[in-house]
């Protein structure tokens, strides 16, 4: 049900007077559902906004720390290229200073140059997020609350160039305040502007290991959902989807009233669509694995009648295991002799006949199923066969419970059952055919939720799909920045100490020793910056947990292989200034000095 509450009306008083009411009904109506003591378990209240967004809500957290984690790095790195920037221009700096114009000037003309530059990449963000909003939506997991209302309009775009506008402030105010640190100006114009103040090397190396360290928090991040997809694809579902066409057959009108009428209906239905060229086999099943159905029922053992068992209800025609190709795994599948006036048979799954019975056989145990199951007052089912397990819900999901009747064998008719038609070749295609084939029988009848089993399967994991293709996306641009950061900062180096590099070359450094040096620099800045960020990893995984199948968020391989891939990416990126720096001829460079 969905209720507004009235206003001054608690969540916590409306669920007690509901199971006032509910109570009430339980105990006139509801007999078979109820709890020991005849009293009803009572109502679940959820606000709607948390109940549409549980689902998704783990996957879209996860989307905006990495949309945060990618914005840092981005700030990182802007505020990195203009510190090095300022460092260069130290010269020119001191220049303007020595011909009057004041700090204040030069800073508001430094932070003019980073609010332009933001702003010129706020504009052309905007264009690149409107291609990217629209292969975002078409990624989004199914249930995704609103998608229809995600796009790039006006009021994105005010707010994306405000915040770029900010940004643009804030990482252009530390160049700024940095070059018109006290003296450091004279000091430019006596030396032409070729040292840079020590703070300002070591401002710069902070934010590298700082990039390094959100890259490396976003490369895990990634890595454990890719090995968590990896473990949840690798999962036997307990029945093969390939050639699998399912849709949901429902009755309506009074004719239908009767079990019996129901019950032909199917019937009539099912034989007309085995007629269809192409089919292998079809069946019917009151609930289909992947759909989102959940239906359990309880149980009762002829030789334990004080424990109440629960399982899932599989009301389902005699071939429907075999067109699922769910393997037998001891005793007989349900066949044609097992209808209506016949002693009812009943199949378990694997997991509930291990739990239940252990290494005993349970073929041939006596059991009641279904409403009043408890109360002695229905007919014995004897258990005939157990069949293998089976995914309900989704593949990350562990088999529950479950036990397989004939339709004609419950207790009622269902005026709802999902067709399963295995077919020869591509099973889509074999659509019109059989949605003619059962309209034959009755043309107003509806048939809804038409798929395939693959794409079933292939939905029931889209969410882990859709963080893992957004984790990706984010880690490699995270990976970039932070390789060009590591770039930016020695390459500056280099530029800067040139002359430092032609005197250690002069006094016999060979080039392996000045190549060791600055790779060497490099690579302890991208060290610092891993043990930080594995640290920073540790903590963000636990926000990934509802996300990770069959790994741990501390998963060693996740860490150890990410950790490489980032140490071969910095390892380039030194490698390359570093040869540079190799290649400086000190003749040329001491006469310039």
């Amino acid at each position: 049900m969905v209720g507004r509450l009235r206003a001054g009306v608690s969540q916590k008083q409306a669920g007690a007077e509901l199971d006032v009411i509910q109570r009430a009904w339980g105990q006139t109506y509801a007999r078979g559902y109820n709890e020991s003591g005849g009293v009803p378990a009572g109502t679940l209240l959820y606000p709607l906004q948390s109940d549409l967004t549980r689902e998704v809500k783990p996957a879209l957290l996860a989307v905006s720390g990495a949309v945060g984690l990618v914005l840092l790095i981005a700030c990182v790195n802007v505020t990195n290229l203009l510190l090095a920037r300022g460092v260069q221009r130290g010269g020119e700096f001191a220049m303007r200073a020595a011909l009057g114009a004041s700090r204040k000037r030069l800073t508001r003309q430094l932070l003019t140059e980073s609010l332009l530059l933001a702003i010129i990449g706020g504009v052309l963000g905007i264009l690149i997020a409107e291609l990217g909003v629209r292969a975002l939506v078409v990624l989004s997991p199914p249930g995704l609350p609103r998608v229809n209302a995600i796009t790039v309009d006006g009021a994105v775009f005010g707010f994306a160039l405000a915040i770029t506008a900010l940004i643009g402030l804030a990482v252009g105010l530390i160049p700024a305040l940095q070059s018109n640190r006290g003296g450091s100006l004279e000091l430019a114009l006596h030396r032409g502007g070729r040292v840079i103040a020590g703070s300002s090397q070591v401002m710069r190396r902070t934010l590298v290991i700082s990039e390094v360290a959100l890259a490396l928090v976003l490369l895990v991040s990634a890595g454990l959902v890719l090995r968590s997809l990896q473990r949840v694809l690798a999962v036997d579902p307990g029945f093969d989807g390939s050639h699998l066409l399912t849709m949901q057959v429902q009755e309506s009108g009074h004719y239908y009233d009767s079990d019996a009428h129901r019950l032909q209906f199917f019937k009539n239905a099912l034989a007309a669509v085995r007629m269809v060229p192409g089919v292998v086999s079809a069946d019917f099943t009151s609930q289909l694995p992947m759909s989102g159905d959940y239906d359990v029922y309880g149980m009762q053992f002829e030789n334990d009648r004080t424990a109440q068992e629960g399982g899932l209800r599989y009301a389902v025609t005699p071939g429907y295991p075999a067109t699922m190709r769910i393997p037998l795994r001891r005793g007989r599948r349900l066949n044609e002799g097992d209808t209506t006036g016949a002693p009812t048979a009943v199949l378990v799954n694997e997991s509930f006949a291990r739990r239940k019975f252990g290494d005993h056989d349970p073929i041939g145990t006596r059991v009641r199923i279904g409403p009043d199951a408890g109360q002695g007052e229905k007919p014995w089912a004897t258990i005939v066969g157990v069949v293998g397990d089976v995914r309900q819900e989704s593949l990350a999901v562990g088999a529950e419970d479950a036990f397989y009747v004939s339709t004609a064998q419950w207790p009622w008719a269902d005026d709802v059952l999902s067709l399963v038609v295995r077919t020869r070749g591509d099973a889509a295609t074999l659509l019109p055919a059989i949605r003619d084939a059962i309209w034959s029988v009755d043309k107003d009848q509806p048939i809804v939720r038409v798929a395939t089993m693959e794409s079933l399967l292939d939905i029931s994991e889209a969410q882990r799909r859709f963080t893992l293709i957004v984790l990706e996306a984010f880690a490699l641009v995270g990976l970039v920045l932070a390789a060009t950061g590591i770039y930016g900062v020695l390459s500056g180096s280099v530029s800067e100490r040139t002359r430092e590099i032609g005197i250690r070359t002069a006094l016999g450094a060979s080039s392996r020793d000045i190549l060791a040096m600055i790779l060497g620099q490099g690579m302890r800045l991208t060290a610092f910056g891993v043990m930080i960020g594995l640290f920073g990893a540790l903590l963000a995984s636990q926000a990934l947990v509802a996300l990770l199948f069959g790994i741990s968020r501390l998963d060693a391989v996740t860490y150890f292989s990410v950790t490489l891939l980032l140490l071969a990416v910095a390892g380039i990126a030194c490698w390359l200034p570093a040869a540079r720096a190799a290649r400086v001829d000190p003749a040329i460079t001491l006469r310039a000095g």
